[in-house]
């Protein structure tokens, strides 16, 4: 294994082609990380990489764009493809390779990830994607369906082995990169290099360079960071509430897509805030002026992404706002550090799902900071700063305005009405109070253990469905149900053993005992995917090769559709309506729960061979 330690260049003496340098500097990339320095010289060269870097080093730039270089556009089919260890973290690097290949005529990326239906992403694979970013348990199931075709892959890159390795993917990385090309090159990314880890290099990369660089610690102590945790109210109020009540003078607000940038300056602009998108889909002039425009003091608020805002330099930005967490730790630094700049000081917020928490541990060591969790002000707190507020700003005026017309003008109203001039006082104040009212709705109760759904409109959000049984959901603790049926996160209720009145149809689905099924299996699919109540799954005969399985008579159509493509022990449960009369004794346990099943229960021999 090849040592390598070089000094760090420019991008310019890098070898890139001149396409992809331009890319960059549009994109204000003027140095290499280390990582970066390092990597992208010999993955030109056609060698393989290990790269031993922390989590935010730039590591996707570091073998983005040499596959990029040397891609045929001319060819239709993969020839790049990323495993990233999450959804969120695919999309990001999806999105990177994008902006990086901006000037690439005819360049598609298809991002393949559990949680999302199969037919946009079997679109993005027939229109000819030549780079494929995915999680493991998805590209599994295309590779697997014969969907996705490596015949024409010739450069393969593992993101976050490490975090693969703990989420339990490490027999899945292994059978996907059983089906590589031998030609193909492959650069594998880990922050450590566990024993499971080497093992894989030793076995897949062909005399790698080996690429060390220690993490960056970057302190913002004149940032003050904090963290809401997304729970009850959606990100959408809650973002409505901060932009409402807290004091800044101008902020940036960062979303994970280009669209959300759209939706969200349009919600805030609807709240009468001066509100800004900023993404890749603008040109240079338009992104420009809306800079300017922030600049000046013409807004207040832009909702942008990662790319086009590095190296945004505006001092009077003293608020960030991360709607939604970035896919690498190095994003969340530059994030925040477009405030507190100059000397001032500067706020940073973070929205972060329950899942979500064990990121701020890394936001602090690499910021060497402290990130305090915080409430958003509660309905009365907000009702009395919209009254502070409205107090304020009617004074002013009458103390700045000449009211003489206006106090004749209602003197006179209050004589032809018979109403008093309080009352009609009254009455301006709730016509102006309507759009924002004193007197807000309750906010919902939080529901336990499923706040991450907040946005679920937005979102669509199944959590990390690619998890193979350790019920992680992305990168942090426990999650929901994985695509191929692991347990579920969402605690049932407790039943009382009463069973609903419900007229009962018996349904068959394909997978039974020798893939490894058990009845909570089947619960933990059904009530998942379609947010059916477990009162309402009756009895379950579990046989060798199929189970039958009560559920409600005259299912909504998308409900059985959405059931035909779930996933249990890695058989698809193609339901389909049943003549079967379900014996009684297979009545499933009432008050089932899968917390007690042994992590590795999954029989060994359901794993697809080559």
């Amino acid at each position: 294994m090849t040592e390598l330690n070089n000094t760090l260049p420019g991008f310019d003496v890098l070898g890139l082609p001149d396409f992809l340098l331009s890319t960059l500097t549009k994109m204000g990339f003027n140095n290499p990380t280390p990582i970066q320095a390092q990597t992208i010289p010999p993955l030109l060269e056609g060698k393989h990489v290990l790269g031993e870097a922390q989590t935010g080093t730039g590591k996707t730039a570091a073998f983005g764009l040499p596959a990029l270089a040397k891609l045929d556009m001319s060819i239709r089919k993969p020839q790049m493809m990323v495993l990233a260890p999450t959804r969120e973290l695919a999309m990001q690097v999806a999105e990177a390779i994008e902006s990086f290949g901006k000037d690439m005529k005819g360049l598609r990326v298809a991002t393949l990830y559990g949680g999302q239906s199969y037919g946009p992403q079997l679109s993005q694979l027939e229109r000819g994607a030549q780079v494929v970013v995915g999680t493991p348990g998805r590209l599994m199931d295309h590779l697997r369906r014969k969907t996705l075709k490596l015949d024409s892959l010739s450069f393969c890159a593992l993101d976050e082995a490490d975090e693969m390795l703990n989420m339990g993917f490490l027999e899945d990385i292994e059978w996907i990169l059983e089906h590589l090309p031998k030609e193909a090159q492959m650069a594998l990314f880990s922050a450590t290099m566990p024993p499971a880890i080497r093992k894989v290099a030793n076995r897949f990369l062909v005399d790698p360079v080996h690429i060390k660089v220690a993490a960056v610690t970057k302190a913002k102590a004149n940032i003050t960071q904090l963290a809401w945790k997304v729970s009850g109210i959606n990100k959408n109020t809650a973002i409505e509430r901060i932009v409402e009540t807290f004091d800044y003078e101008a902020m940036i607000i960062f979303v994970r897509t280009r669209n959300d940038t759209i939706t969200i300056s349009e919600q805030i602009e609807r709240l009468g805030y001066p509100c800004a998108a900023l993404n890749g889909d603008l040109n240079q002039a338009q992104r420009e002026r809306t800079v300017e425009q922030l600049k000046n003091g013409k807004i207040s608020i832009v909702v942008a992404t990662d790319v086009v805002a590095r190296g945004l330099d505006i001092p009077r930005l003293d608020l960030v706002l991360n709607y939604d967490i970035p896919g690498d730790h190095e994003s969340y630094v530059h994030r925040i550090g477009r405030t507190g700049r100059a000397g001032r000081e500067g706020t940073a917020i973070t929205f972060i799902r329950p899942r979500e928490m064990y990121n701020i541990r890394h936001y602090e060591r690499l910021t060497a900071g402290t990130i305090n969790t915080f409430e958003l002000p509660t309905v009365s707190e907000l009702g009395a700063i919209r009254i502070e507020r409205c107090r304020k700003s009617l004074v002013e005026t009458a103390q700045n305005k000449d009211l003489k017309v206006m106090r004749a003008a209602l003197e006179k109203m209050a004589t032809d009405s018979e109403v008093t001039i309080e009352d009609l006082a009254a009455a301006l104040l709730f016509e102006k109070q309507l759009k924002q009212p004193f007197e807000p709705k309750e906010d919902p109760k939080p529901r336990k253990e499923r706040s991450d759904r907040d946005a679920r409109g937005r979102d669509n959000d199944r959590g990390s469905r690619d998890s193979r049984g350790r019920g992680r959901d992305d990168r942090g603790g426990r999650g929901e149900r994985s695509e191929r049926g692991d347990r579920p996160q969402r605690e049932r209720k407790q039943s009382s053993g009463a069973r609903p009145d419900v007229d009962w149809q018996s349904y068959r689905i394909e997978v039974g005992k020798e893939h490894g099924a058990r009845p909570g299996d089947i619960v933990g699919a059904i009530a998942n995917e379609i947010s059916l109540d477990s009162a309402y799954i009756g009895q379950i005969n579990l046989q060798d090769n199929h189970t039958i399985v009560q559920l409600p008579k005259g299912m909504p159509k998308d409900a059985f559709e959405k059931l035909r493509s779930v996933r249990v022990r890695r058989q698809q449960l193609d339901i389909s309506v049943s003549d079967a009369v379900v014996e009684v004794q297979a009545r499933r346990p009432r008050n089932d729960s899968r917390s007690d099943r042994p992590r590795n229960d999954r029989p060994r021999n359901d794993r697809p061979r080559n």
